[in-house]
């Protein structure tokens, strides 16, 4: 299909797409190549969202990876693993979202949009998605504080189409809407990645059965200090295939969980 989506020689990989745009977001030019607002729902689990059974290395499966992305791969785009299909969403169409919109970069440290660089790795097994809400600037809360360090200014929201990272594409169902960003070491790692975008109070989600729906940044999500599903715990609320900890947010980001959805959303 071309060279890695980073090079920014290949001018495909460099045009901004104008269905790949929402008109609220003023973003453009260096240092991003196409920008996109739209990404893809990839489940309601921080952990593992950047790999499949394969690897970068290529190198074979084996049962270790394969069980630990099968317990985290939740949602209905899954990286570096087989592809889903409309009977796999169990949930329903009508209650699974499928993509939805994120903000671009504007180099403004906005939470939404920018990775904490976190000195070291942070494996996001013990991270709930309310745990870098302390390092925002509390009389800016849209903002992060402006003592902290952060990724190289191309690894943010939204700066490649191309790219299939959840930091350029994809979103989690775990935190609400416009909260910000929280990973496992910067920006290109792991962790959750909200849904936001320029809108007053909310994203426009597509779900499964092609309706367009506007999420509101109050939708109930459980309790954001929660910890997520992994793929070692053997019983209660976090064992493989137990329901969203993230309320009706979180199981409208799964696929195959079994959530009743009973209110309107």
């Amino acid at each position: 299909m071309g060279p890695i989506p980073s090079n920014i020689d290949y001018t495909p990989w460099a045009t901004d797409i104008a269905t790949f745009r929402c008109p609220s977001d003023p973003g453009e030019g260096l240092p991003s190549l196409g920008r996109t607002n739209y990404a893809a729902c990839m489940g309601d689990v921080g952990r593992w969202i950047q790999s499949g059974p394969w690897d970068d290395s290529k190198t074979l499966p084996n049962n270790d990876r394969a069980t630990q992305v099968r317990a985290c791969h939740r949602g209905v785009f899954k990286f570096r693993s087989p592809p889903t299909r409309f009977r796999d969403i169990l949930d329903g169409l009508a209650n699974t979202v499928m993509a939805g919109e994120i903000a671009t970069d504007l180099g403004d440290h906005d939470a939404r949009t920018v990775g904490v660089d976190r000195a070291s790795y942070v494996n996001m097994q013990s991270q709930a998605p309310n745990s870098c809400d302390t390092m925002v600037d509390p009389a800016r809360p849209q903002f992060w504080d402006s003592s902290l360090a952060f990724d190289e200014p191309i690894n943010v929201r939204g700066y490649r189409w191309a790219d299939a990272l959840a930091v350029f594409s994809g979103f989690i169902t775990a935190s609400p809407p416009n909260k910000p960003l929280c990973t496992s070491d910067k920006g290109s790692g792991e962790g959750y990645f909200t849904a936001s975008s320029r809108h007053q109070g909310g994203v426009h989600v597509l779900m499964g059965d092609g309706a367009v729906k506007f999420i509101t940044d109050s939708i109930e999500a459980g309790n954001q200090s929660d910890k997520p599903v992994v793929e070692w715990a053997s019983s209660g609320p976090r064992a493989p295939g137990s329901m969203s900890p993230y309320g009706l947010w979180g199981a409208l980001g799964t696929r195959a969980n079994k959530e009743v959805i009973d209110s309107e959303f």
